[in-house]
């Protein structure tokens, strides 16, 4: 399959194939890979350091959802764990 940057799929499903599709990405996260497919060709993502997390609901009138975004650097900046020294 051909390598490409972006991934969208759109399907209705039960909850049931939701809460597995969920626990992949969770494992994903947790092995540092999270590989994404279809016949178009795969993205395979890295996620490392911290990420970014944002969760919203909402509901109006019959429908209610909730989305999650979660992202990161690809190269996270380091930050230096030391002290800076301030003089008074």
């Amino acid at each position: 399959m051909k390598s490409k940057t972006t991934f969208k799929h759109e399907a209705l499903l039960d909850p049931a194939d939701i809460q597995d599709l969920l626990k992949a990405i969770s494992k994903g996260l947790g092995k540092g890979s999270l590989e994404f497919s279809d016949d178009k060709g795969v993205l395979t993502l890295e996620p490392q350091g911290l990420l970014y997390l944002k969760v919203s609901a909402s509901e109006e009138e019959d429908r209610q959802q909730f989305d999650i975004k979660v992202r990161w650097d690809k190269h996270p900046k380091t930050l230096s764990k030391k002290l800076p020294k301030i003089s008074s």
